[in-house]
């Protein structure tokens, strides 16, 4: 059966044309390579450990309880993460309602993730969520659980990115 009749309606299928040619549509879509995918986790990442650090010094510091902790690590997270995607957008000359469509559509999926594994990470790991700032085990749990959440979430942005999603929405702008 012929399927090319369900395209997305620029005139060509783009599966079949990256396939036969051994390289990404014209549209920069299909085919995300790892490099882009590497650099838009490490940007997601740097904005989320960022605002997590953040938040897990406040919260500690103020000896807050273990939820309140990720809560406003968490928060942060999110914050400083779509805050690096919004500078971004808005420095290429969008409005700022336009610009957090943009982060929101580019950073949530990314974010999520990260901040899924990386709370995961800290949650199971014995004593860290006990831990102070001044002990070992809490930068340990909490570096290593950016290093995993960098390694789950870098195939996802890939995934994303040759779909025209996540930051895909970004490179328009840049």
């Amino acid at each position: 059966m012929d399927h090319t009749a369900h395209h997305t309606g620029d005139g060509h299928d783009h599966a079949t044309h990256a396939g036969h040619h051994g390289h990404a549509d014209h549209d920069g879509h299909a085919g995300a390579s790892w490099g882009m995918a590497v650099k838009a986790t490490l940007h997601c990442l740097t904005g989320c450990a960022i605002g997590e650090i953040l938040g897990m010094v406040i919260g500690t510091a103020l000896a807050w309880g273990n939820v309140p902790t990720m809560i406003l690590a968490i928060a942060l997270a999110f914050l400083f993460g779509y805050s690096f995607t919004l500078f971004a957008v808005r420095r290429a000359g969008l409005d700022f309602k336009t610009a957090l469509k943009v982060a929101l559509a580019a950073d949530t999926v990314s974010i999520a993730v990260m901040e899924i594994v990386d709370n995961a990470i800290i949650a199971i790991t014995p004593g860290a969520m006990d831990a102070h700032l001044s002990d070992g085990l809490f930068w340990y749990a909490l570096l290593g659980g950016f290093a995993i959440a960098f390694l789950i979430t870098t195939p996802v942005n890939k995934w994303m990115i040759g779909r025209g999603k996540g930051h895909a929405v970004v490179h328009a702008y840049h």
